[in-house]
């Protein structure tokens, strides 16, 4: 029997996460029609997975024989017998013996490496990568009998790439220059029959002036033997003698095929069928009040009639962009990219990137000033040396027979996520830039909060005769640490508390703590860093005083550490939790002439179109009043301090109030306001105070 589950290892391939989990279901003697019906899938699969390897077996009718035996097996053998795997020939040291009579399946065929007149493939047997040489951009994916997955009416340099929008330093142009980073030589770093890896790289010079970013570029793609998708990473730099410049945005992109991928998933509540490009362009489109934003009035679809296409609806924070992608229907193919790590994204966890969007188009974002601007694009002095590595990243494709569900691809995707998770940091990466498990460090601690204002309940019941009952209660401001439970602990470039937020040349290390506070952040570069932390539910940031070191190998433990919030005395009022999001305030319905409809009643309703407008609506005569003790923020309190729109079209600022009363005011004690901001993009707040002074029956305003 260890054979015929070596066999489903090896054949199931990148299904077996979805297969495996139905398999060994009963012990019952299926009828008859259930064999039939088996073997005829059973065919049509082992023929769009092997492909033109199918006739290159020894006896395809005895294979197809031996894999039905094993189908069935799997589906009505045993069901308290794990699941064993044992290795192919040559790939493992304790491999057992083929079961006899059972003829095993050969071992995954080598990677191999082609090369074409302008183009070089890789090909392991399961994908078939092709770029062109020596540009390095992606022109092909073939998978699953399908020929090419990405879109095949663009040109080849606008299928598959990596980019960066850039700016010459004391430039004042608004956006930046679009460069896809194309090579100018193929070198293959790694060819034998388990790993091919190349590189397309790009140097800097002088003599290329301003036509090109200012530094040298080495594209790397590897293909692995039995993988289901490729991987791709970049390393980036720059010479200290070299010109300055910014780079607004780097990433990848995918545009795959309209004709077959439709339905989009980058969360488990945040996936939809889409509509067509064709759908944006005029007159089915109308565009709103910028470019990305368009309605659909005549969509070749009619279902999407009325709704509101915007890509910055489907952003996700960075901590949460994990694996993304499409399907598509006929045949069931998934296309993903995952990331493993987010050590080479700018601007710590919560910084939101753009995902996926109409096209069908997959961005991988690892460095962008959209929601922030210029706080967070990266500056790079004239006499300023830096190299980074961005990935890698693993392009995953997962497909199914015609029967099954599309919808379980992204179930498969996310496990697929949490093997390559595991396996982070890659040992299989040949560049010598990108540092493997046993050169990173370690470090850990507890995380503990010492709030001595906040107010603590303790209930005392007392029972007395008669069963009457009396109850206490006390209140009472502890010095006692506690856990910061769910804080954002991490390891960022040294700089100002908070400055995490803004960096954007290093890599930062993040983690949650656990329950009692303890913490753990492994896989660490080398460097100099400082630790950083929040605390969801409690104002400010945390700085660890010490700048830490990491050498290879090292584990440091920082033991306790203690966070004192910022504030002068108790608290007198609270508007909203500060948690760095506004999702607990009020976020209106959208005009019904600007819906998308994903966000119904969802929990990110806040991304719809046009909620801007809705506070003038709401306060169209004067602007938003909020009374302490009576209003409450969930209905009272708008969830973003918006401009107002005026009649000759120009905006002007909000003036908002907030109305309370203190029953006693101790002239000698300091009363703080403290304000904390989800985000703030291109905009100034102005905090102004008014006290109307109650003595006796008179009134005095100072």
């Amino acid at each position: 029997m260890e054979s015929i589950d070596y066999l489903k290892v090896l054949f199931m391939g990148p299904f077996s996460g979805l297969w495996c989990a139905t398999a060994m279901k009963s012990k019952l003697l299926p009828p008859i029609s259930f064999f039939s019906k088996r073997l005829s899938n059973l065919y049509n699969f082992s023929c769009s997975i092997m492909g033109p390897h199918w006739n290159a077996l020894p006896s395809p009718t005895l294979t197809l024989t031996t894999l039905f035996l094993f189908s069935c097996l799997c589906s009505f053998g045993s069901g308290s017998r794990p699941a064993r795997i044992t290795a192919p020939a040559g790939r493992g040291a304790n491999q057992e013996a083929p079961t006899p009579g059972i003829q095993p399946i050969r071992p995954s065929p080598a990677v191999q490496l082609l090369f074409q007149d302008q183009h070089v493939v890789l090909d392991n047997g399961i994908v078939r990568v092709t770029l062109a040489n020596p540009e390095g951009s992606i022109t092909g994916i073939q998978y699953c009998g399908v020929d090419n997955l990405l879109e095949v009416s663009n040109g080849e340099s606008n299928r598959g790439y990596w980019d960066v929008v850039w700016s010459a330093m004391g430039t004042t142009r608004t956006k930046g220059v679009l460069d896809r980073l194309e090579g100018t030589e193929l070198e293959v770093v790694v060819q034998n029959e388990e790993q091919v890896e190349l590189s397309f790289t790009r140097s800097w010079n002088f003599s290329l002036s301003e036509t090109v970013v200012p530094m040298n570029v080495d594209k790397r793609f590897v293909l692995l033997r039995g993988s289901s998708g490729f991987y791709t990473y970049a390393i980036y730099e720059h010479l200290a003698e070299w010109p300055g410049f910014i780079i607004d945005n780097t990433r990848t992109v995918f545009k795959l095929r309209k004709d077959k991928f439709h339905y989009m998933a980058i969360a488990d509540n945040r996936q939809r069928f889409m509509p067509l490009p064709d759908d944006r362009d005029p007159p089915r489109g109308q565009v709103l009040a910028y470019p990305e934003a368009v309605r659909l009035v005549d969509p070749v679809e009619p279902g999407f009639q009325g709704e509101v296409d915007d890509k910055y609806e489907y952003s996700c924070e960075s901590k949460d962009i994990s694996v993304h992608g499409w399907i598509s229907t006929d045949p069931p193919v998934g296309f993903w990219q995952i990331t493993p790590s987010i050590e080479f994204r700018s601007g710590g966890p919560n910084k939101q990137f753009l995902t996926s969007h109409v096209g069908p188009t997959s961005l991988n974002v690892f460095v962008s000033a959209h929601y922030s601007g210029e706080d967070l694009v990266m500056e790079f002095g004239p006499d300023e040396a830096w190299k980074k590595v961005f990935g890698p990243v693993f392009v995953y494709l997962n497909s199914l027979p015609p029967e099954g569900d599309p919808i379980s691809l992204w179930e498969d995707a996310k496990q697929q996520f949490k093997l390559e998770e595991q396996k982070w940091p890659y040992s299989f990466p040949a560049s010598e830039d990108f540092t493997p498990a046993d050169q990173r460090g370690k470090v850990s601690g507890r995380l503990l909060l010492l709030d001595r204002f906040v107010l603590f309940t303790w209930h005392l019941k007392l029972a007395i005769k008669n069963n009457f009952l009396y109850s206490i209660t006390f209140r009472y401001f502890s010095e006692e640490c506690l856990p910061a439970t769910g804080a954002y602990v991490g390891l960022a470039v040294p700089g100002e508390v908070g400055s995490w937020q803004r960096e954007t040349k290093g890599y930062q290390f993040w983690t949650r703590a656990e329950e009692d506070g303890f913490f753990s952040i492994s896989n660490v570069l080398p460097g100099d860093y400082d630790l950083y932390a929040w605390v969801p539910g409690f104002m400010g940031d945390y700085k660890y005083h010490y700048t830490i070191t990491i050498s290879p190998a090292l584990d440091i433990n920082l033991r306790d550490l203690i966070y004192e919030p910022p504030r002068n005395g108790p608290t007198i009022w609270e508007i909203g939790i500060p948690d760095r999001s506004a999702a607990e305030f009020y976020v209106p319905d959208p005009d019904p002439l600007y819906i998308n409809k994903l966000y119904i009643n969802h929990t990110d309703r806040f991304r719809q179109y046009g909620l801007w407008e809705r506070y003038a609506e709401l306060y169209p005569e004067g602007d938003l009043v909020y009374y302490v003790g009576e209003s409450d923020y969930k209905k009272d309190w708008f969830f973003a301090q918006v401009t107002r729109k005026k009649e000759n079209g120009t905006y002007e600022g909000t003036a908002w109030q907030i109305k309370f009363t203190l029953d006693a005011v101790d002239a000698n004690e300091t009363y703080t306001l403290q304000v904390a901001l989800a985000t703030a993009h291109v905009s100034e707040v102005q905090v102004r105070t008014a006290a109307t002074v109650r003595k006796a029956d008179s009134i005095d305003s100072p």
